[in-house]
């Protein structure tokens, strides 16, 4: 058994339910897309296979089907605080999170993997990263990173949490592994920064110092035109109302 909870119960019929409430209410600018045949290029990933022997490119399939615009000055980068960006974000409505793609939709807040040699889900465990990176969660997220991050444009947005123990910008790290070097660099006009702490949290980290200071100066180096704001009143009303 591994350390980590089992497949998400009735995986295939949340996924392939989600897909549909996506193209048909979410967000239908992104036309057609063949839900099932994206719920098979998803399994085939990592069905039949060694849970801890999944990589990214086993997704490309299911990327390929999934995929579709994300517009321009809508892109929001995140790390430690998914659930203020999904509330901020408002599916789409202001900007346009990982999650609030369609390909990032279909497996938020979900649990997978297969076993060697079996059609099956494993519904009892599932190996943690610590037991293994390349298990079937942790890829599918990288690969959909690295595309996420392939797809934005124009000013895009990074929301980080100044009340996390380890700082707002963490290394190792999606974000700083998977999403800046993926970055295209041409098609950026400006990187803008938030660091938000948590209401009565530690003030941890801030612009300029720290971690952020870090990031700053890789983004800088770069060659992005960078701005950093601490505190952003609008992420801080939407923190105050929760």
């Amino acid at each position: 058994k591994w350390k980590g909870e089992g497949t998400t119960q009735n995986l295939e019929n949340i996924v392939i339910g989600r897909c549909y409430d996506y193209i048909r209410i979410v967000n239908p600018a992104v036309g057609e897309k063949n839900c099932s045949q994206i719920w098979e290029a998803f399994k085939n990933a990592f069905i039949n296979k060694d849970p801890c022997s999944i990589l990214p490119k086993d997704y490309e399939l299911f990327i390929n089907l999934s995929l579709h615009t994300i517009p321009p000055n809508k892109s929001l980068f995140w790390e430690n605080n998914q659930l203020l960006v999904n509330s901020f974000a408002g599916r789409g409505r202001r900007y346009m999170s990982l999650g609030d793609t369609l390909f990032g939709f279909f497996g938020d807040f979900l649990n997978w993997c297969g076993q060697a040699d079996s059609p099956g889900l494993d519904y009892e465990s599932c190996p943690t990263t610590m037991e293994c990176e390349n298990n079937a969660v942790e890829s599918f997220w990288r690969m959909a990173s690295i595309t996420y991050a392939q797809h934005s444009s124009g000013v895009i947005h990074i929301l980080l949490n100044g009340s996390a123990a380890g700082g707002a910008y963490p290394q190792p790290g999606f974000f700083a592994d998977y999403e800046i070097p993926n970055l295209q660099k041409d098609r950026i006009s400006q990187v803008v920064i938030w660091v938000v702490d948590d209401i009565e949290g530690p003030d941890i980290d801030s612009c300029g110092i720290h971690s952020v200071k870090t990031l700053e100066t890789r983004l800088k180096t770069l060659g992005y035109d960078v701005t950093c704001t601490d505190n952003n009143k609008s992420v801080m009303f939407l923190l105050c109302l929760d």
